[in-house]
């Protein structure tokens, strides 16, 4: 038999969070619930290692950005793969809270790596302010996709102007990496307009389910070339 426990449980302006330990006869499981809905767990985190692959394959390692802490596996890849710097920016503050306090141990390992910081703030303001060419890549795994958002206020993320801004981030030759629940059509064409863009698919058995996850790849001009304006 299972047995299901609550180690955290916050409520503010953008809803429930809820992180919760599942124990069974496969080991113990954390997980992620956002407003009722599952958001993702420890038991399948192969796209997220796949994230940091890609990075790492397009010699992007220095300085990165991450877009959403959820458990913290994503980052995590990316400093095993050698990032030399990793900026997680998240929304719910009371997820980075959980993180310093340990509520986990992958979570509580991340907050005190010398070479990541958290920070508390909206990634699509980030974005916005920062400083242009200051990174190598941007990895953003905030939300199921523009088709398919956990949170609404994260459309304006997936737009072609907010797009191009992160692309403006880039040192020559950066990466940007968009991870989807399911192929979208919409927001490759988008990625498309901006810069040579792949899609790669990673498949995952999910409760005897197959899903499809779509990771969209975006390449900054080797040439510095200045990204065109949308």
């Amino acid at each position: 038999m299972e047995e299901l426990r609550t180690l955290a449980r916050h409520t503010g302006p953008h809803g429930e969070l809820a992180l919760r330990l599942r124990t069974g006869p496969d080991g113990e499981v954390h997980e992620l619930v956002v407003d009722g809905a599952f958001a993702m767990d420890s038991r399948e985190t192969a796209s997220e290692r796949r994230l940091a692959g890609l990075v790492a394959e397009h010699g992007a390692l220095g300085r990165v950005l991450v877009g959403g802490l959820g458990l913290g596996y994503t980052a995590t890849a990316l400093l095993e793969a050698g990032a030399g710097r990793v900026e997680v920016v998240e929304l719910e503050a009371a997820l980075v809270r959980w993180a310093h306090e340990g509520v986990t141990p992958q979570l509580g390992a991340l907050a005190t790596h010398p070479r990541c910081r958290l920070h508390v703030d909206d990634v699509a303001r980030w974005i916005a302010t920062a400083e242009p060419g200051s990174l190598d890549a941007v990895v953003l795994d905030v939300d199921n996709g523009p088709d398919f958002l956990i949170h609404p206020g994260n459309a304006e993320l997936y737009q072609t102007p907010r797009l191009a801004a992160a692309l403006r981030l880039l040192r020559p030759g950066g990466v940007l990496v968009v991870w989807c629940q399911h192929r979208t059509p919409q927001l490759r064409e988008r990625l498309s307009e901006l810069g040579p863009t792949a899609e790669e698919v990673v498949p995952v058995e999910r409760e005897g389910h197959r899903l499809e996850y779509a990771l969209y790849t975006v390449r900054a001009d080797p040439s510095g070339t200045a990204i065109v304006q949308p």
